[in-house]
């Protein structure tokens, strides 16, 4: 009961927050302050506008927001997004566009399950729909998911992955980003074994900790830190009443929040207040850059507590993917069983969550792969976000993904099954 009240105290805060900055925009927009020559009424205003607006994000999922592409024909195209297969923690969608052929290209994004919604990864979509056929992995908020749903881990996650791949085909080429890489590579190495002929056609690995060990990073470092009992005790609590999933043990997307935000905390003060000023002055709009990061940044959702433990144990503490040791089903999955798939790794030069070399020791990994498969890309000067969602991915990365994709032709089509 403790761990449902800690949360919904926190709910509480956030709501009392959205109430307070409600509160003075309404009392400071008043009319008759007209009448007083001073910027106070301004600030107060503008001051409630952004905060009622910052913590009400923190429980709205935001919407892809993708309407339409302009085609090869010229046209705008408008764009929908299907769901293909869905499940009690995450489902398989499709954005299909109208009036145009199937691309070739057929990409499966696997989003990060680590705070932030699957939208996280709009502009990454945005940028490959011209091109491909895409599909992503949109997992659930915990919150929402009652607790006879059961329990979701590490293992459940990469059982996802595998029954998605089945799904698309042997034609899919996979692109995972951050958190999931590990799993994918475990997905993927489960399949080989498994069910070969399911297996996708290209992997390609972005910013990943395959190895956490192989550079150490503040993240990393904080799991060194704290043991498993510690770390249960600071962060898990319950799903308060409120929602469907009271009861379920989560890592609350709140608390996320908070160690997100005091990671670069000077950063993100300077961003509000030059906001504030900014929306003060009327130089402030809808749509301008600060409030599409922020109301993308703010956006968080619960972690079911054994998906975000047994990741912090089994892949950052027992380093369980680095040393060939990870089992699924009680299986061991061999990543010497992945003869096939091409592989491209993707690094960011200045990415401080999953620094150089994390994700590139994936392929010492794969000693059966030959290595005309595989395939490493550094991005110079490159962050965290930047190699899947920023100017270096648009302008470098996703080209050289593209022609990764291309350099390496199906064996054959598989058309995707009806729902």
């Amino acid at each position: 009961m403790k761990g449902m009240a800690t949360y919904d105290l926190m709910e509480s805060i956030r709501n009392t927050n959205e109430w307070l900055g409600a509160s003075a925009r309404a009392m400071a927009s008043y009319p008759v302050w007209g009448l007083v020559p001073h910027p106070m009424f301004k600030v107060m205003s503008a001051w409630g506008r952004i905060t009622e607006r910052s913590f009400a994000r923190m429980v709205i999922k935001p919407d892809w927001g993708i309407r339409t592409i302009v085609g090869e024909d010229g046209r705008d195209h408008i764009v929908e997004v299907d769901t293909l297969v869905t499940r009690a923690f995450g489902d398989l969608i499709h954005f299909r566009v109208q009036g145009r052929a199937p691309m070739a290209r057929r990409v499966l994004l696997v989003a990060p399950m680590s705070g932030h919604y699957s939208t996280l990864l709009r502009s990454t979509v945005l940028s490959l729909l011209p091109d491909c056929e895409v599909y992503v992995t949109d997992w659930k908020n915990a919150r929402d998911i009652p607790v006879s749903e059961g329990k979701f881990d590490v293992e459940d996650y990469t059982l996802y992955l595998v029954d998605f791949i089945r799904f698309l085909g042997p034609d899919i080429n996979i692109v995972s980003v951050c958190q999931p890489v590990p799993l994918t590579l475990a997905a993927t190495a489960y399949l080989a074994d498994e069910d070969p002929a399911a297996q996708p056609r290209t992997l390609t690995l972005i910013g990943g900790p395959i190895d956490p060990d192989a550079a150490p990073t503040e993240v990393t470092d904080f799991g060194r830190r704290v043991t498993m009992g510690q770390l249960e005790h600071m962060v898990i609590q319950r799903v308060g009443f409120k929602y469907g999933g009271a009861g379920r043990l989560v890592y609350p997307g709140l608390m996320q929040l908070a160690s997100f935000i005091s990671m670069n905390l000077d950063r993100h003060s300077t961003a509000f207040s030059e906001q504030i000023l900014r929306a003060a002055k009327g130089e402030a709009s809808e749509r301008d850059a600060h409030n599409r990061f922020y109301d993308e940044y703010l956006s968080v959702m619960d972690m079911t507590a054994e998906f975000y433990l047994s990741t912090v144990e089994r892949i950052f503490k027992n380093r369980e993917i680095a040393r060939n040791e990870f089992t699924v089903a009680g299986k061991r999955v061999d990543f010497g069983k992945i003869t096939q798939v091409a592989v491209k790794i993707v690094e960011g030069e200045k990415d401080d969550i999953s620094a150089p070399g994390q994700c590139l020791a994936a392929l010492d990994l794969l000693t059966s792969l030959p290595a005309s498969k595989k395939a490493q890309h550094l991005e110079p000067d490159a962050g965290h976000y930047g190699i899947f969602a920023g100017k270096s991915w648009r302008n470098n990365i996703r080209p050289l993904v593209l022609d990764f994709i291309d350099a390496n032709p199906a064996q054959r089509k598989v058309p995707v099954r009806a729902v």
